[in-house]
């Protein structure tokens, strides 16, 4: 069964990093893009950024500068390093993947979350 697991969130002054990962397993075809969102309390969830299989990256403008998306195409793995946080940054974080099983199937997965919290 195909998984989507985030680790690395947690509590973190302003003007400090931190590194989220999210490893994917199961039995897949092909990792086509893969990003991530985030959501705060009271807020809809929000594209952070995405990275296709060429490792083309986009970013929204809050975080553009401060965020770096990339992948391990080995370890099946997406990483935010996320530098310069700043208290708005507080949200729940989620991974996002675009999966083929084949050539004609594929299917967007969601991890279930990792807690970014900025705060004095």
């Amino acid at each position: 069964q195909v998984q989507l697991v985030e680790s690395g969130g947690g509590l973190v002054h302003p003007g400090g990093s931190l590194r989220l990962s999210c490893a994917i397993s199961g039995s897949i075809f092909r990792i086509n893009a893969m990003g991530w969102y985030r959501q705060a309390p009271g807020k809809e969830r929000e594209l952070v950024a995405g990275i296709s299989s060429s490792d083309r990256t986009n970013y929204a403008d809050s975080v553009k500068g401060r965020f770096t998306i990339s992948r391990d195409n080995v370890k099946n793995t997406v990483y935010l390093q996320m530098s310069s946080l700043k208290p708005e940054d507080t949200a729940v974080y989620y991974c996002n993947a675009d999966l083929s099983f084949n050539l004609i199937r594929s299917k967007i997965y969601w991890g279930q979350g990792t807690e970014v919290t900025v705060s004095s």
